[in-house]
């Protein structure tokens, strides 16, 4: 996208009044969005979205300016004005010699999506809408989406260091409305890698339809969720989005150095039930939060960060690790070149235990079994949290039984890291996510086998 010396000349602009640190993040996105509602096509796009950002660091100010202009002219007049942003004065020049890093590829791509056309796409999604209503003649609505895109970055700094990526994901998602005694009821599942088009020789879009069909079937003959505490297993690759939001952004340094972290100053202590162990892990090849290098440019990693329930580390950038004269851990991440940086998850999850999942559910006599999870919140000062159960069943004698319609649950994140009492080998990673943070969105992932937490609270409407 932008040549060697023209990057250089752009970083010795940025450092010309004096700064520490200046670095150009320039990205070229390209994709397609199909959308179906009610059986008819109410959707069909294609976007570009190119620009460059520039961030420079002087002290503890930070200078930041984007601009669509990939010129020189345009990339020098941003870095003027992220300069003078973040100056402190000292003056003078300092030449850069960039050293392009070898290039590593995380997730290869067989069919790039904007080699296949709009009408192969538009069919994926006739097909999931064939799928869904044949499920059964209670669904009443179906809607679904298609996306794609195709993201080049350069990422370029004054240490010297230019790096180059390629990101291509591909997802679809299916919505299902069944209407039936208990009114309307609604289902939901998703698709989604970092890979090609070839996604749909590996998935069959119908399984993803039906799934979406079967949740909102389900809910029409569901009793109302009990209220109270109560032992709860969570089904393999269903919970990963507790651990992400109640545990995950707690272990970020950015909220830890704010104070905003109920896990600050506790590295080395027990945080977590001995079974526990967490991971961050950027390299997981074709998951959703897959990247070959974070948004600063550092490798990405596998980060163990509670290892038999010990927290051993944060997950860090550039600029929290430069603070604090340690090394990155690749989570540095932005949603646009129009973003700052800031420490964010990849794909967040826990590793498999050692027992077989239905003994888990056996040795429950009486509890809730959570099949899928919906949307939450947590304040990550406490740990406190809400999730939604979106397919839940009661735990009767220790089998599976009537289903339940939506409630909550509710608890504490380093709480419930502690009350887990069974952990199975049969780990999965969930749905595709997108983790929001101080108004940006970046693309994660996460998974855990199946759990059981001895104690939790069920927001539910039964007496």
């Amino acid at each position: 996208m932008i040549d060697n010396d023209i990057l250089e000349r752009v970083l010795a602009e940025g450092l010309r009044t004096g700064a520490d640190f200046a670095e150009v993040f320039a990205s070229d996105w390209r994709g397609t969005g199909v959308g179906l509602d009610d059986g008819k096509i109410e959707q069909l796009s294609t976007g570009r979205n190119r620009g460059a950002g520039i961030r420079v660091i002087a002290g503890d100010t930070t200078g930041f300016a984007h601009t669509a202009d990939l010129s020189e002219a345009g990339l020098m007049a941003a870095a003027r004005v992220a300069a003078e942003a973040a100056r402190q004065g000292g003056g003078g020049t300092k030449v850069i010699a960039l050293t392009t890093q070898p290039s590593r590829i995380v997730s290869p791509i067989k069919i790039d999506p904007s080699t296949i056309g709009k009408a192969a796409k538009v069919d994926l999604l006739r097909r999931v809408d064939d799928a869904a209503r044949s499920a059964g003649g209670a669904i009443s609505q179906v809607s679904a989406g298609y996306s794609d895109g195709r993201t080049r970055i350069v990422i370029a700094n004054s240490d010297g260091l230019v790096a180059h990526d390629e990101r291509v994901r591909t997802l679809l998602r299916v919505s299902a409305v069944a209407n039936g005694d208990a009114g309307m009821q609604t289902g939901f599942d998703s698709l989604g890698h970092t890979m090609g088009f070839e996604l749909f020789d590996k998935v069959q879009v119908e399984d993803v339809a039906r799934a979406a069909a079967g949740r909102a079937l389900t809910k029409l003959k569901a009793r109302p969720a009990p209220s109270g505490s109560l032992p709860v297993v969570i089904k393999a690759g269903s919970g990963g989005v507790l651990f992400h939001e109640a545990c995950g952004h707690g272990l970020e340094a950015d909220l830890v150095a704010k104070g905003a972290s109920v896990y600050k100053g506790k590295v080395g202590e027990l945080v977590a039930s001995p079974l526990v162990t967490l991971v961050d892990d950027g390299t997981m090849t074709h998951e959703w939060g897959a990247i070959a290098i974070d948004d600063e440019g550092h490798p990405s990693q596998y980060n163990v960060l509670i290892e038999n329930g010990i927290l051993t580390d944060y997950m860090w950038d550039y600029l929290r690790a430069r603070n604090e004269g340690r090394p990155q851990s690749g989570n540095g991440r932005r949603q646009s070149y129009k973003d700052l940086p800031m420490v964010r998850m990849t794909n967040t999850y826990v590793l498999n235990g050692e027992e077989n999942p239905d003994d888990i559910i056996k040795d429950t006599p009486n509890g809730v079994y959570v099949a899928h999870l919906g949307g939450g919140s947590v304040n990550t000062a406490t740990g406190d949290f809400v999730f939604g159960m979106t397919e839940a069943y009661l735990i009767e004698n220790g089998e599976i039984t009537e289903p339940l319609r939506e409630g909550n649950l509710i608890g504490n994140g380093p709480q419930v890291l502690r009350d887990i009492d069974r952990l199975g080998n049969d780990f999965a990673m969930g749905n595709p996510g997108t983790c929001g943070k101080d108004g940006q969105g970046v693309p994660v992932g996460d998974g855990q086998p199946t759990l059981r937490v001895k104690s939790m609270t069920i927001g539910g409407t039964a007496s």
